[in-house]
């Protein structure tokens, strides 16, 4: 009955953006992490973002820190990726996670639940 679902993928051009939501149910995820990993074709899930809890800080991949902007609702059950000035690099499917106090907050290995994934294409 826990369930993460995701929205807002799409397709974009180089230089624009998109702003992706997930939203859990089930449970409060209000004390958990929630995260945002993506998946490239025949690479590696990578964290991309994401909250320890609900009112922390934000954390990011090098790669998208000055692009990103990850958020949670006040209610913690949500979290938003604002994503400008994509690149084509970008381009994969990202998945939502939570989990109650990942040991390591950037390793998809401790987290919970999953979101189904959400295609994001950014063309050149």
């Amino acid at each position: 009955q826990v369930q993460l679902v995701e929205s807002g993928g799409g397709v974009v051009q180089t230089g624009g953006s998109l702003r992706l939501s997930c939203t859990g149910s089930g449970r409060s995820f209000r004390n958990f992490a929630m995260s945002w990993f993506r998946q490239a074709p025949g690479k590696e899930r990578e964290f991309v973002a994401g909250h320890k809890w609900a009112g922390g800080s934000p954390y990011y991949v090098p790669t998208v820190k000055d692009r990103f902007t990850v958020s949670r609702d006040n209610d913690g059950n949500a979290v938003h990726l604002q994503m400008n000035s994509l690149r084509p690099e970008d381009t994969a499917i990202y998945y939502c996670a939570a989990g109650d106090r990942p040991y390591e907050y950037y390793s998809g290995r401790y987290y919970d639940y999953w979101g189904q994934g959400t295609q994001v294409t950014v063309s050149s």
